[in-house]
């Protein structure tokens, strides 16, 4: 979606800040939300692309305004209370907490350096034909899309080079909307400075596109 998490060639926002030996948290509050990402996900409460179109949806003044690890946390409370897991009153402490159904999955002590360091893997084994190959002239498609997508909207209707075909993936734009897998390639697409910012460098940007955002040049 068109949404200001989209920053990409957008102006006035002012200078990246680096901090100089930046902590992994700033507050102990952050460091008891990381985990919770891997808690949730190994619970089957959703998916990554879930979890980023709820960060999407938050309202524009308040995505800019808050910081990394609060976007998080506002994902987690809104799948969970969209999907039932918990009440308002229990998240807001005006009611017990509910234990989880039985059988649902729950992290332990050894799967978390796997989950933390691999992530949930979209990549799948279906038989699928890629429309493209390296070496291939594309150009992505020019849509606005309400619902998730992984396009960026600095790089839509730009012609790029297909660079390394990376295999089968689910697709994020049905995945966070609970419409299927539908399986399909992804590749690994160049772009020139020059097409996606029209300034005259030598550099170049690698962006991993879809086959549905892609048509021939």
């Amino acid at each position: 979606m068109n949404g200001i998490h989209d920053l990409g060639g957008m102006h006035g926002l002012g200078p990246i800040l680096i901090e100089e030996n930046e902590p992994c948290f700033h507050h102990e509050w952050e460091r008891r939300v990381f985990p919770l990402f891997a808690s949730l996900f190994v619970g089957g409460h959703f998916n990554v692309d879930e979890f980023r179109h709820a960060i999407e949806r938050m309202a524009p003044s308040e995505y800019l305004e808050s910081g990394y690890y609060e976007h998080w946390l506002h994902a987690f409370e809104t799948l969970l209370l969209e999907k039932g897991v918990i009440t308002v009153e229990e998240l807001w402490g005006g009611a017990k907490p509910i234990p989880c159904k039985a059988g649902t999955a729950v992290l332990t002590q050894d799967m978390v350096s796997m989950v933390v360091s691999t992530g949930g893997s979209a990549r799948v084994s279906h038989d699928v034909a890629p429309r493209f190959r390296p070496g291939d002239q594309v150009r992505t498609k020019n849509f606005n899309p309400t619902s998730h997508t992984r396009l960026p909207r600095y790089a839509r209707d730009k012609v790029g080079r297909i660079e390394v075909a990376h295999g089968v993936f689910i697709t994020p734009d049905t995945a966070a909307h609970g419409l299927g897998e539908h399986p399909q390639h992804v590749y690994s697409v160049s772009f020139t400075a020059q097409e996606l910012w029209g300034e005259p460098r030598p550099d170049k940007v690698f962006i991993d596109l879809w086959d549905d955002y892609l048509e021939e040049a």
